[in-house]
């Protein structure tokens, strides 16, 4: 139940992350979701987009360094509390989590909501056995 992102690492300059989204652009990929973690010189962008390979070959054939990572795609109750609930069901089995994001495809009764997991199949099995909805990744090209 894991859903794959792509981290890419942009140079902290001008036009950079504009260059890039273009690109992405350009092949016919929809930006699904997306993180930008920046340091002085460079950015660590994290996103997910329509088609997975065809996103990762694009951006290496133009001279990307790109990566795949698995990530949980998790439906949080849109709620005061709902995001707090989640963490604490990770936190009482010692999941950590490493880095997180949301996005918004429609709203509802639910926030989506990207987390990277100290232990991935662990914590997939804590939220599924908690009753919270994990996405794949098919589920969340068509949102």
């Amino acid at each position: 139940m894991y859903v794959k992102q792509i981290s890419v690492f942009l140079e902290n300059t001008k036009g950079s992350l504009s260059k890039m989204t273009r690109l992405l652009a350009d092949a016919g990929l929809d930006l699904i979701a997306l993180s930008i973690a920046d340091t002085e010189h460079y950015g660590i962008l994290r996103c997910i987009v329509s088609d997975i390979e065809k996103g990762v070959k694009a951006l290496k054939e133009a001279g990307y360094t790109a990566r795949l990572t698995d990530v949980v795609a998790v439906c949080v109750p849109d709620r005061p509390g709902g995001l707090a609930e989640v963490l604490e069901l990770l936190n009482d089995e010692g999941i950590s989590v490493e880095y997180v994001y949301s996005f918004v495809r429609s709203s509802g009764s639910y926030a989506l909501v990207i987390f990277h997991l100290s232990d991935l199949e662990k914590g997939t099995k804590v939220l599924t056995e908690h009753g919270v909805k994990l996405l794949q990744q098919e589920q969340i090209r068509s949102l």
